[in-house]
């Protein structure tokens, strides 16, 4: 697969639309329309971020109602919904993003865009776009279906829940950027995301609340990237998370995001390894 790298001019030179992408916002903005063509081209990617988000919440749903919620403070569908977003920043944004970079580095297609007028950090960002707004789709359309079938409601503190999704959008597209570094080709990209995924699907609060684990094994779980992001988003549904808690979620994730960033900026491969 080969990617049409796009063109920039130079200032006061071009004219029309050529023009438009002499900005950071104009280039970003082509680059993620390249990207989103080639993520339609690639059907096992588009349909693991795709399809995969929104099959889990139903098989979640029947294990849950087997789990003993008493004396937690949640509902079947408190603990579905903030799953659900979970599952969308996992697959359609961390997953697919980890054989995006994977990909192009390995088709010399960001060697390439490093030559031209393109920074760093607009290459990493235009190509996440894409993957970043089919989550954000998703994780609007399962908390909308969740809220309207589980009976969940509106939420007590929306601010909460907006910030913790915010927070996971930022945080899950440089911890894809640095899982690629891993992986020496395409196909091994995925074995590369598997570890961060496996762990998060069961330490995070998604697969098993913090609630119903025990209290020593909770507190390891709470460090982990995705568990503050399903924390406040569980947090802004029941209206019961203390500033305590919430200040401790936002600080692990802003931590994981910094450290995410500066890993990017030290270690990201550009290049094929050789």
């Amino acid at each position: 697969m080969s990617a049409t790298v796009p063109a920039t001019g130079n200032p006061g030179t071009d004219k029309g639309a050529g023009a438009g992408m002499t900005t950071a916002a104009g280039r970003m903005a082509a680059l993620a329309r390249a990207e989103l063509t080639l993520l339609g081209r690639s059907k096992a990617t588009l349909a693991a971020a795709v399809f995969m988000p929104l099959l889990l919440p139903f098989s979640l749903r029947s294990t849950v109602d087997q789990m003993d919620l008493k004396g937690t403070g949640l509902s079947v569908g408190s603990v579905v919904l903030p799953s659900s977003v979970g599952f969308s920043l996992l697959f359609a944004v961390y997953s697919s993003l980890v054989s995006v970079y994977a990909a192009r580095r390995e088709e010399l297609v960001l060697k390439r865009l490093r030559t031209g007028e393109l920074r760093d950090t607009e290459i990493l960002a235009g190509a996440a776009l894409p993957s970043v707004a089919i989550g954000l789709v998703q994780c609007l359309v399962l908390t909308v279906a969740c809220a309207a079938l589980l009976d969940v409601g509106a939420p007590r503190a929306p601010h909460l829940a907006v910030l913790g999704l915010l927070l996971g959008l930022a945080m899950w597209p440089p911890l894809a950027a640095i899982t690629a570094n891993f992986s020496k080709s395409v196909e091994g990209a995925q074995v590369a995301a598997m570890p961060l995924m496996l762990v998060s699907l069961f330490g995070s609060g998604t697969f098993f609340p913090l609630q119903v684990m025990p209290d020593q094994l909770a507190s390891a779980c709470e460090l982990l990237p995705l568990t503050p992001v399903i924390t406040l988003i569980r947090g802004g549904w029941t209206g019961d998370l203390s500033a305590h808690d919430t200040l401790g979620a936002l600080g692990t994730a802003v931590a994981w995001i910094v450290l995410a960033v500066f890993a990017v900026r030290r270690w990201f491969r550009w290049e094929p390894r050789r």
